[in-house]
């Protein structure tokens, strides 16, 4: 087979995986294979692509491998089995034993819990044993998770649980990661049993463990951690949340994945020991050396691209053939999706192969252009660049955030990671012939380390460490990619390429624009409270902020992704106290005026705007939005947002609740919030256009729902509540399905 058709038919499998995306992306496939076979059938292009080899037959087999490509996504997409654990789950909460063995090590949760997945082998539900299958996402106190290791037979008590998906618009859809890894339900953990005694397995883990208590024991922590991550991968070592998410705030996420860097590392300090060997012992010598680094760091697709990708460099070395990298990536992308299509939608397997497209096809022009340089300082500045530039699109598309610093930040700290990655190998080495040896190297990488943190740490406290630009639709995406690859792949654009420049950050312009011309208001759903987004032509007004972990993973992602970067009013309905999400959210954007009932010294402390605690009676005018605190006992609130009444009732018991509410002005309310369970009886009686609450229960027997003509919404099952002018209500759950079948 020529290179032209490998090439096409490796990027028509890629395409074909990417169409899954939209339901009709198969049938979209094989069209376009006909339609382009047909027109290469013609005289005019058949002597047009005749340059490149191109044959009708070509493109009809390209189309049939991107539609076979759908099929097999589908095939491998996993499912649960009839037996699988997950086929057990009763509708109510019930406390089940689980039998089965550990998979991988336990790993440190940001509630400081220990995870880790269970193979699992039996369950007993209220006394009936039951043989199950399937893996299971298991949480349980940290202590208890100390002693688990892998392939160990265990029995854990807890709760059974099925995954989530998400139901705010940016939050994380714990049902489909888990579904990635062939998981279908989780355990709450109360209490570990170890059902033998047997002992323990031998297994790379255990080289991986010792690698990082070696490296551990002298530096200490999080430099210890954060000097295995760069050897090893974040993924295999608990690294701290605080400084992961530094890293990650500063564009450095790279750093802590094993990836392209360590393997280049390994290969080149294995092929400079066997230099003096036949070629094929030097191949033997770095394939031992990449298949061990994979069973280190385990099966990620980032440490897997570039293992490929090594393996093409040392077929290279033992046949004396210089290997083009950028056919190298092709493959290493098809042999990698072959194995497993799913990773086609993982962000790491993305981000890795657009970074490494990005060095193999940018590098070199930006060189050139930064030929006045030294050659050592335009590289320098040149590798950081063109990896951001391919990357930061899908960023935009997943996040909607640029980091930016992060370019000066890559440059500043390229020596240091260099220096740390390289001595981190040579303790790794050490630490496997003895323990002390790889903790005195280790040592010496601690002022480098330190520096590090620091510079990672300044950075991201400086104003606009992160600023959120919105999410770009698919649309742009791909618009964006494919201007970009018209630039590498045509000659005479290269000299044009800032006509091409100013058209994409066109595109990505256009949703800063979109948010700050739109008034929407969005209801988020929450467990805790009432949490609402005021987008009002770009001022923004936010009603409560739910727990921390509600702050952290709802409240945030959401206004990062409508582009949000700093919020003109702030209030709190309820009493602030340590359970509330304020500081999470002041910590990362700034408020201009905050109000709350009830005075709060850490909020005021950390609030750089004006602080003001509201009386009953008093209004707040947010922009064209109006809000009143009309009862600070329930609590009860009146919003007037633009040609709407609102009303916030509060979570107090009923009796109370309708002798309170009724005392207060309710005629003409459009729109009722429960901050907890719906009250049929209020909403009988103040007969609304929307009743929206935060919990799937009913509290009233009396009435019934079927009969209120008010339009119901339960956060706890329809997710996110929007409204804009025009569309009206709707439920983000139901947006994003009929977006989904639209595509």
């Amino acid at each position: 087979m020529s290179q032209t058709n490998t090439v096409t038919l490796c990027l028509a499998y890629i395409i074909g995986l990417l169409s899954t995306s939209i339901s009709w992306g198969s049938y979209a496939i094989i069209t376009i294979g006909l339609f382009l076979s047909y027109l290469a059938s013609k005289n005019y292009f058949r002597e047009l692509l005749s340059k490149w080899r191109f044959k009708p037959s070509l493109f009809l087999a390209a189309g049939m491998v991107g539609f076979l490509a759908t099929l097999y996504f589908q095939i491998k997409t996993p499912q649960p089995a009839v037996n699988d654990i997950s086929q057990f789950i009763s509708n109510g909460k019930q406390i089940v034993t689980v039998r089965g063995e550990v998979s991988n090590l336990p790993r440190l949760t940001r509630s400081q819990k220990g995870q880790f997945w269970l193979e699992t082998k039996e369950l007993n539900q209220m006394g009936k044993v039951i043989k199950v299958t399937g893996n299971l996402y298991v949480t349980i106190p940290l202590l208890q998770s100390t002693a688990l290791y892998p392939g160990q037979a265990i029995a854990i008590k807890g709760i059974l649980y099925k995954p989530k998906p998400a139901t705010n618009p940016g939050g994380f859809d714990f049902k489909r990661f888990l579904q990635q890894q062939s998981t279908f339900a989780g355990l709450n953990g109360m209490q570990v049993n170890f059902t033998t005694n047997e002992q323990k397995k031998w297994g790379l883990w255990q080289v991986s463990k010792r690698i990082v208590r070696s490296q551990v024991r002298w530096l200490g922590s999080p430099e210890g951690q954060l000097v295995s991550s760069m050897v090893l991968g974040s993924k295999a070592i608990d690294l701290p949340y605080d400084i992961r998410d530094l890293f990650v705030r500063v564009g450095l996420a790279h750093a802590l994945a094993a990836s392209g860097f360590q393997t280049a590392l390994i290969l080149g300090l294995v092929l400079a020991l066997s230099k003096g060997l036949a070629p094929k012992w030097q191949f033997g010598c770095g394939a031992v050396a990449l298949v061990g680094f994979v069973g280190l760091t385990g099966l990620q697709p980032s440490v897997l691209r570039a293992v490929i990708m090594g393996f093409g460099a040392l077929i290279g070395v033992a046949t004396s053939r210089k290997i083009k990298p950028l056919g190298s990536l092709l493959v290493a992308a098809t042999l990698l999706l072959l194995w497993n299509p799913l990773w086609i939608w993982d962000l790491g397997f993305e981000l890795s192969f657009l970074a490494t497209l990005g060095l193999v096809v940018s590098v070199p022009p930006l060189v050139a252009k930064l030929d006045w340089m030294p050659k050592a300082i335009a590289t320098l500045i040149a590798v950081p660049l063109a990896a951001a530039l391919w990357t930061l699109p899908l960023q935009l598309y997943i996040f909607g955030v640029i980091p930016p610093y992060s370019l000066v930040v890559n440059i500043l700290t390229i020596p240091l990671i260099s220096i740390i990655s390289i001595g981190g190998i040579f303790s790794a080495i050490a630490a496997l012939i003895w323990s002390a040896a790889g903790s005195a190297i280790a040592l010496l990488l601690y002022y480098p380390t330190y520096i590090l943190i620091w510079l990672v740490q300044f950075f991201s406290q400086l104003p606009g460490n992160s600023l959120a630009v919105g999410k770009i639709a698919l649309w742009q995406l791909l618009a964006v990619y494919g201007l970009m690859s018209l630039v590498w792949f045509l000659p005479w654009l290269h000299k044009r390429w800032w006509i091409v420049g100013v058209v994409v950050v066109s595109l990505v312009l256009v949703p800063i624009w979109q948010y700050s011309t739109d008034f929407r208001v969005t209801v988020l759903a929450d467990k805790v409270e009432p949490v609402i987004v005021v987008q009002d032509r770009g001022k923004v007004l936010l009603v409560n902020s739910g727990n921390p972990t509600t702050a952290r993973f709802t409240v945030l992602p959401f206004l990062q992704q409508q582009g949000i970067n700093s919020i003109d009013w702030a209030i709190s309905t309820n009493l602030l106290d340590d359970k509330n999400g304020w500081m999470e959210i002041l910590a990362q954007l700034p408020v201009k005026s905050f109000y709350s009932i009830a005075e709060d010294k850490k909020v005021r402390s950390l609030n750089g705007g004006s602080y003001r605690v509201l009386v009953t009676g008093e209004k707040v005018v947010a922009g064209s939005t109006q809000i009143e605190l009309t009862d600070n006992r329930i609590p009860l609130w009146q919003l007037q947002i633009q040609n709407q009444k609102w009303l916030l009732v509060g979570n107090v018991q009923l009796s109370n609740k309708k002798t309170q509410v009724a005392s207060q002005d309710i005629s003409s309310v459009q729109v009722l919030l429960f901050a907890k369970n719906l009250d049929a009886e209020l909403v009988a009686a103040i007969k609304p256009e929307v009743a929206i609450a935060y919990a799937q229960k009913t509290e009233s027997k009396t009435t019934d729902l079927a009969k209120i003509k008010t339009k119901i919404f339960l956060t706890a099952s329809d997710g996110a509540i929007q409204w804009t002018p025009n569309n009206k209500f709707e439920s983000t759950i139901e947006t994003v399905e009929n977006n989904a079948s639209l595509l």
